[in-house]
């Protein structure tokens, strides 16, 4: 498949008709993502913080050589695959395309996008939010026939919910009050009363951020934020290819507590400081913190209580952007700093043991584990340099890189998935859909796939 646009299909029914504010869609609307962190996961979690920065540029656009050994991209430890390196995807023989959706405005009407699929495999399909309040409707979507199901509002008063769990018989999103502060709390809709509901545990500490993952004890985990660094004086310094280089940033950390859905007075605190934190089916998996040149990665059964931990071999300049495990392992996406000659953008594959089993290095790429939750085995990389532009798809289990498409778009869209499926987006825009043209894309085109392993 050398021309990925004979696969997309427009869907049969158009957005509904928008009368809102121009200035108020753009005030909460779709947010453009930047490239250094487009489109990433952070798997495990759903609020991802401001990583600080302590580094310094020199003025050429180099790094400070007090603080890196050298201007070019370092290579990592171990086997090396990059975009390059990849083959062609071909549907019907790698893939199965599920279901497509074109949006050819989203710049100023904000229009509708898949969100997510559910266990049962429903797509979860989203339109907003829109209007001075960010008001969000969806819809549950057969991907074979195209039909909505449109489900009731949600609760007024919280601000572009993000899915958490989209199970076959509940729906979990975590709830952001408008005005930026409040407990954490969960909106849930119950599919069989088509109710909705809200969790708040009043034990629970208040912070700023959070972040939150299913355990494999059903319990919802919630990294309660602990420590954040501030940009430094002046904001982080600019890199040569204009974006702000947070890389070797320090600290950014989460004090781990644990709630029951069912139970709002069942809150119980974990006594574990993380960076980021994920599970298998067996374990919890945790970084000693976000960002910076101290980072330890930790293994813990959740069975026997027995942990171990060890050195990632992140490299000297690397924040993590995406954190996920499955079975025996654990994928990172990471930003390791810029430097005269690219950015070091890696994703690292190791097992829970430490061991390194495959690196992909490139610049400007981002990376996550598509389908985790203990039985994932695909990694979705996504590269934005125009000369390799498009998604591609690391499969854990034959160590193969296949892209499936040649542009991917600029706007922010997806959410969870089952096991063995993708949500993949491209650009639409005027200039005929490459979101690192000149033209901007407008739009966005998705589709969804199931991979054929």
């Amino acid at each position: 498949m050398n021309d990925v646009r004979a696969l997309l299909q427009e869907a049969v029914a158009d957005p509904p008709g928008d009368e809102t504010d121009l200035s108020a869609v753009l005030l909460g609307g779709r947010q453009r993502v930047r490239r250094r962190r487009g489109g990433g996961v952070l798997g495990s979690t759903v609020a991802l913080g401001v990583a600080a920065a302590t580094l310094t540029l020199v003025t050429s656009g180099g790094a400070d050589p007090g603080r890196v050994a050298e201007h070019r991209v370092p290579r990592p430890e171990g086997p090396v695959l990059r975009v390059s390196d990849a083959g062609t995807a071909v549907e019907g023989r790698d893939y199965d395309l599920l279901a497509s959706y074109t949006n050819r405005d989203l710049e100023s009407r904000n229009g509708q996008y898949f969100d997510g699929v559910t266990d049962d495999g429903l797509i979860l399909f989203r339109d907003g939010p829109h209007g001075l309040r960010n008001r969000v409707r969806w819809a549950l979507r057969d991907p074979a026939t195209g039909v909505n199901d449109w489900l009731p509002d949600p609760p007024a008063g919280v601000d572009q919910p993000r899915a958490l769990r989209l199970g076959a018989d509940r729906l979990y999103f975590l709830a952001t009050p408008l005005d930026g502060r409040g407990p954490f709390r969960l909106l849930v809709l119950d599919r069989a009363t088509r109710t909705w509901s809200t969790l708040v545990w009043p034990g629970l500490p208040r912070a700023e951020e959070y972040d939150a993952a299913f355990g494999p004890d059903g319990r919802i985990y919630v990294g309660v934020q602990a420590a954040a660094a501030s940009p430094p004086p002046g904001g982080w310094p600019t890199g040569p290819d204009g974006e702000a280089d947070d890389a070797a940033a320090e600290d950014d950390t989460n004090d781990l507590w644990s709630v029951a859905p069912g139970d709002l007075a069942d809150v119980r605190d974990e006594k574990t400081r993380v960076g980021v934190f994920t599970f298998t089916e067996s374990a919890l998996v945790w970084t000693t913190q976000r960002d910076g040149t101290r980072e330890q990665v930790h293994v813990r059964d959740l069975r026997t209580g027995a942990e171990h931990d060890f050195d990632p071999r992140l490299g000297a300049r690397c924040n993590v952007l995406s954190f996920r495990a499955s079975g025996d392992r654990i994928v990172i996406g990471q930003y390791c700093g810029t430097y005269d000659d690219g950015r070091d953008d890696r994703i690292q594959v190791l097992t829970t043991d430490g061991e390194t089993v495959t690196t992909l290095q490139g610049d400007s790429i981002d990376g996550w584990l598509a389908d985790g939750s203990g039985d994932g085995h695909l990694v979705q990389v996504r590269a934005w340099r125009p000369d390799q532009e498009g998604d591609l798809v690391y499969d854990l289990d034959t160590d193969r890189l296949l892209r499936v498409s040649d542009s991917v778009s600029s706007w922010s869209m997806g959410g969870p998935v089952p096991a063995g499926s993708l949500l993949v987006d491209r650009a639409y825009g005027e200039d005929g859909g490459s979101s690192a043209s000149m033209i901007p894309d407008k739009g966005a085109v998705q589709w969804l796939i199931r991979w054929r392993s």
